[in-house]
């Protein structure tokens, strides 16, 4: 009877240690990658986070985080596309405060009373809701959009400020806006699975009293499974700033652009099975 008693004890701290900030996204969250392949190295920051984006007990997209810069690097899930219900509240991620903490996004009032933490503690990992307070010509512009995702968990996974940048007012109900909802739509006609990364390049200027990085451009790249042996793919790339059109690009040719903007090797986002033209 002991030993079956320590064996639930042992099974249940295994389960409460598992991590949401990862050492890869291979072994936790590959899922949200086309053929399990992330993007290369070519675009981690100098103080990256790798999270699994937990939400209860379910995985629900993955994000490279700039622990630095306090935005995320990009996004990656599998586009599902359903009417967005926005959420009344915004999440943080715990297990940037450290690896004890536990592996599912909470709210920002709950965690902190939970764990008698400061919110200027918690401000020191991450971005808070305090940094997007007062902003006049920015948004706060989600890398995986809600209306990407097509039951109500996985929409509220996204309002995580793990997934959000500060991102130009105009572009966020325009172009970008377009391109979220029209453009993807038409360009997965055909598809069965469209793996999708949506990023941000750093930028030189900030939010929050320098807490916050403004993105100076906002990226996606697709990769859609049409069959076993048809597979099409898409980018498009806009600067943070009074953009009036996306420009849309090859998968190949983003990927070139990119390396030169974050000055870098060369940066390959998806699987070499993906068409780069």
């Amino acid at each position: 009877m002991l030993l079956l008693l320590l064996l639930q004890v042992s099974a249940t701290c295994l389960w409460l240690g598992r991590s949401e900030v990862v050492p890869s996204f291979q072994g936790s969250c590959p899922q949200f990658f086309f053929r399990q392949t992330p993007p290369n190295q070519a675009l981690d920051p100098q103080n990256p986070a790798r999270i699994c984006q937990r939400y209860g007990n379910q995985y629900y997209f993955a994000t490279l985080y700039d622990r630095t810069l306090r935005i995320p690097i990009y996004s990656a899930y599998i586009y599902n596309p359903a009417p967005c219900m926005r959420p009344q509240t915004w999440l943080i991620e715990p297990q940037l405060l450290g690896q004890n903490y536990p592996p599912t996004m909470e709210k920002t009032r709950t965690f902190l009373k939970q764990f008698n933490i400061t919110s200027k503690k918690l401000g020191k990992s991450q971005a808070i809701l305090k940094d997007y307070r007062n902003l006049t010509d920015l948004h706060r512009g989600h890398l995986n959009p809600c209306g990407h995702n097509n039951d109500s968990d996985s929409r509220n996974a996204t309002f995580t400020l793990t997934n959000i940048i500060p991102q130009d007012k105009n572009l966020n109900t325009g172009a970008w806006k377009r391109y979220e909802q029209q453009m993807m739509k038409n360009k997965t006609q055909g598809c069965k699975t469209t793996y999708v990364i949506v990023g941000a390049v750093p930028g030189n200027n900030y939010i929050a009293n320098g807490r916050v990085n403004i993105p100076s451009y906002i990226w996606s790249g697709a990769c859609c499974e049409v069959n076993n042996n048809l597979r099409k793919a898409w980018a498009v790339i806009v600067k943070n700033k009074n953009a009036i059109k996306v420009k849309s690009l090859k998968l190949g040719q983003l990927e070139v652009l990119l390396s030169q903007l974050y000055r870098r090797n060369q940066v390959s986002l998806f699987d070499s099975a993906c068409p780069r033209q």
